[in-house]
């Protein structure tokens, strides 16, 4: 009998002896096609975000391409495979974290990449997000749902040792990323509502010890200026005032493509990674957000139904929570460049420039199209 979770249990039958194209592929291509649309709207925001530097454009074109084809390698691959392998990936994400912390490039005053020799340059903070709620989801399922005490206390021991060790690089913004992902997958396990309080309770406790023994200056100085940015507007403050006058000038229809002044005269900073949704909102206003909005919204949707028609639970956990990872996202990008909260190295999904980022985004895709197609015949 199939474990119980707040992703339900009902088991679906196999595709049967004719099977599609996307089937063969392990592709799902509602989810595929949202995802090209996203890519391809992004690339031409991009572009304006970077000033029309085309080089820009084709580099983050190649990435794209190199994390479509991680996706498809993660796609072909059988959720038992990533059940077998989760405990193996997640000692060797924490010997990277650990080699990070030793012998990692450092880069801006933060020690989180590596340098290995005949490998370009990588974040290995990154590739937890999908190793940590894989981990989790592991073991979990292993046992009866609703998880125990004991087993929802070492399901977060799984979760805060990366976070610790992504912390000291310090990346406080992937640590929490990192976190919010094992932790969807306890929730997602069915723990009650009375244990979840005092989760938010011991978090609240938490909250001023952090302030003082765990954030840095410079993290502070983040908080503070979400609460008041006009105490140092030509400072600490500037992003965000330029990010939301960027916001507000696009009004309904925006400026038109390329037309942008905030980004274009430079008073916005980073416009082509940290601020895009800035630029996007300047060029397209408020007609634009709201397609950008509901193509993520659409993008969701398809997640959580694979979620919730998953065969196993291992399979529910893992993609649910790789789903709700997605939102938070999204969720903490438009909040940050809106000025609701703090100002984290948080990239907008498959839009804004990067490289890890990206690979990691499309691989954690892979996974969730593995669950969707790779189902078994079930006797009735």
């Amino acid at each position: 009998m199939l474990n119980k979770g707040l992703l339900g249990q009902t088991p679906h039958r196999g595709f049967g002896s004719s099977r599609s194209i996307w089937s063969v592929l392990h592709l799902d291509p509602l989810l595929l096609l949202l995802l090209l649309v996203l890519i391809a709207g992004g690339l031409v925001v991009l572009y304006s975000g970077a000033d029309r530097n085309i080089e820009v454009v084709k580099a983050q074109g190649v990435r794209m391409a190199v994390a479509f084809v991680v996706m498809l390698v993660f796609a072909q691959l059988d959720p038992s495979v990533y059940r077998r392998w989760a405990p193996w990936l997640y000692l060797v994400g924490l010997g990277a974290l650990l080699a990070v912390l030793l012998v990692g490039v450092g880069a801006k005053g933060a020690q989180r990449w590596l340098a290995l020799p005949g490998l370009p340059r990588f974040q290995p903070s990154e590739l937890m997000k999908l190793v940590v709620p894989m981990m989790a989801a592991w073991f979990l399922s292993r046992h009866f749902l609703p998880p125990r005490l004991t087993h929802v206390a070492i399901s977060l021991a799984i979760v805060l040792i990366p976070m610790v060790m992504i912390i000291q690089q310090p990346d406080l913004g992937t640590a929490l990323l990192v976190g919010a992902a094992g932790l969807f997958v306890v929730f997602f396990a069915g723990i009650s509502w009375k244990l979840i309080g005092a989760f938010v309770g011991l978090a609240s406790v938490a909250a001023p010890l952090m302030w003082f023994f765990v954030m840095r200056d410079y993290q502070k100085q983040r908080v503070l200026t979400l609460l008041d940015p006009q105490s140092d507007p030509l400072g600490a403050g500037w992003n965000i005032i330029q990010s939301k006058t960027a916001i507000g000038s696009g009004g309904w229809s925006g400026k038109g493509w390329l037309q942008g002044t905030q980004s274009h005269l430079e008073f916005l900073p980073e416009s082509h990674t940290d601020f895009i949704v800035a630029v996007l909102a300047e060029e397209f206003g408020f007609v634009g957000m709201l397609v950008l909005l509901f193509t993520y919204l659409l993008i969701l949707m398809r997640c959580l139904y694979i979620a919730v028609n998953a065969q196993d639970s291992f399979g529910r956990l893992l993609a649910g929570a790789l789903t709700m990872t997605f939102f938070i996202y999204i969720f903490v990008k438009i909040g940050m460049v809106s000025g609701l909260l703090p100002v984290v190295g948080v990239p907008l999904p498959l839009i804004s420039y990067g490289g890890t980022s990206i690979v990691t985004l499309m691989a954690a895709f892979g996974v969730l199209m593995s669950v969707h197609t790779h189902r078994r015949m079930i006797s009735a």
